[in-house]
């Protein structure tokens, strides 16, 4: 069977941004996978790794360095509606901003959109 193994994002601070997630969802990096220009953090099912700008020559995507608008949404789970609410505020406090407060969807999910400090989109969501 297929799975995924990494979301990689592009950071201009590969050490704060990676930190931002360990901290709030309480991540562990794989150290193992630390570079100068890389950091992992595990996240249980996947991971998420964080690329510095440098990488952008290093996979020949120079052509498509800084792009601008939302390129992609990093969803996180966790376990209840009052969880949600919680990690939110937190991720405010830490430097994200918050764009929807935690709502319950029509699909039945309880969710928060935010940015984080480096104004990537993330969602922090619980299946009802």
């Amino acid at each position: 069977m297929n799975t995924l193994s990494y979301v990689n994002v592009f950071a201009r601070d590969i050490v704060a941004l990676s930190g931002f997630y360990s901290r709030l969802f309480g991540f562990n990096e794989i150290e193992a996978m630390r570079s100068p220009i890389f950091r992992a953090l595990d996240t249980g099912k996947s991971s998420i790794g964080f690329n510095a700008q440098e990488a952008y020559d290093l996979l020949q995507l120079s052509a498509y360095a800084n792009p601008s608008g939302c390129r992609f949404l990093l969803n996180i789970d966790v376990d209840s509606r009052q969880e949600v609410d919680r990690v939110a505020m937190q991720a405010v406090a830490a430097g994200a901003t918050l764009i929807k407060p935690p709502y319950e969807t029509y699909y039945h999910w309880y969710q928060a959109v935010l940015l984080d400090p480096e104004q990537n989109v993330f969602r922090i969501n619980v299946v009802l």
